[in-house]
């Protein structure tokens, strides 16, 4: 009846190479099996279920019968007025009787003496070999669908392990500014929003990315990838500094322009250990290892601290800062530099201080000591420019 050795071939290729566990391709051929036989032998409301074995080839279809009470039911010629149903509760509503699909106790005790409501029977059917082309095709169709239901549950169950990981995979294609990676079961995309300016990608180029998200699509299982996620860069660091990996020094947050800039600030839970000197490594290695993966963007790697003026001050390095006065009720910091240090403590385009008021969650304000200028960063990195003697007073 069927070529067993194509089945076997089959079904160890599918848990093999796409992960599907061989229970669940045996379950989805008899599910077809027993899908085609109600087709082309069954009744109306018949239940019918086979069992295949795959070291004969043998299949065996029984039909299945519920238990039910006659107070569950309305049998035939029994039928309720419509006004009698109008105030019945949902759990009390009567399903019509089926001889084909359900059992009255009295008659299953017959059977089974033990037999309670809800208990399935089972009666076995007559073998048949051939289905017919439709019954066929349907089974075809049934199995197919079965074996990417589990497909997809095994793509999720893997990549759903790595959400928050490192993954990599090969640029299928490029194509609308979206870059689409081809991850062997599965999709990746990075959106526009998620790339590193400054880079571009052709088909064929390895390429490693923070997986963020694991979706379900119309045409299966979504990645959603990025590499300019601040995690991204996080796990970048950890991958290079065991002292991350093992708990003993700590990123506590990144403000990060990718491709172009980022502050990094840590924090080591070993007075023995050099937060700042892990990260950086021997001769600058793990630090320039990151910053080669991210196309060269430049990183400041600070110290955390708790009191936010010593926290501030690293934050706003390489600049030295003159004095610093905290406006707890505004959330504000004014710092004050030397005229030469002012273009250092904003940064080009205000960079530095826009990463700095991300860094550390407080809006920033610097002046020069001569007072002639002041420069803004809000805690979400929005700089504005002002001369000091032109501001309003409220």
């Amino acid at each position: 009846m069927f070529d067993l050795k194509v089945i076997n071939s089959v079904v160890q290729q599918l848990e093999e190479e796409r992960g599907i566990p061989r229970e669940k391709t045996l379950e989805a051929i008899a599910m077809s099996l027993a899908t085609a036989y109600k087709k082309e032998y069954g009744k109306k409301g018949q239940i019918v279920r086979a069992s295949f074995d795959q070291n004969t080839g043998s299949v065996e279809f029984w039909q299945v019968k519920i238990v039910v009470d006659r107070n569950q039911v309305i049998m035939e010629g029994d039928e309720e007025p419509a006004e009698n149903l109008k105030d019945t509760a949902v759990e009390d509503i009567k399903i019509r009787f089926n001889p084909e699909q359900h059992m009255l106790i009295e008659d299953a005790r017959k059977i089974k003496r033990d037999a309670i409501v809800g208990d399935e029977l089972i009666f076995p059917l007559e073998t048949k070999a051939d289905f017919g082309r439709i019954a066929a095709q349907t089974a075809k169709q049934i199995i197919i669908q079965k074996i990417r239901e589990a497909e997809k549950v095994s793509v999720m169950g893997e990549f759903g392990q790595k959400e928050g990981e490192i993954v990599a995979g090969t640029v299928e294609r490029v194509e609308r500014g979206i870059v689409y990676i081809d991850m062997g079961r599965a999709v990746g995309i990075i959106p526009y929003e998620e790339q590193i300016p400054s880079e571009r990608w052709k088909t064929g180029d390895r390429i490693r990315a923070y997986l963020y998200a694991v979706e379900e699509g119309p045409k299966g299982i979504v990645l959603k990838l990025s590499r300019a996620h601040p995690k991204f860069l996080a796990k970048l660091f950890e991958t290079e500094t065991p002292e991350i990996a093992a708990g003993t020094v700590e990123i506590k947050n990144i403000a990060r322009e990718a491709g172009s800039r980022s502050k990094v600030a840590v924090i080591s839970h070993d007075s023995h250990i050099d937060p700042i000197g892990s990260m950086v490594g021997q001769r600058g290695v793990r630090v320039s290892t990151v910053t080669s993966e991210l196309s060269g963007e430049k990183i400041d790697i600070v110290e955390w601290n708790e009191d936010p003026a010593l926290f501030i001050e690293e934050a706003l390095s390489p600049a030295e800062v003159v004095s610093l006065e905290l406006d707890e009720k505004e959330h504000r910091a004014i710092v004050t530099v030397t005229e030469d240090e002012q273009s250092l403590a904003i940064g080009k385009g205000g960079q530095n201080v826009r990463l700095a008021a991300k860094l550390t969650c407080w809006k920033i304000d610097i002046k020069s000591a001569g007072g002639s200028e002041e420069d803004e960063a809000d805690e979400d990195g929005e700089v504005k420019e002002e001369k000091v003697e032109e501001k309003k007073v409220e």
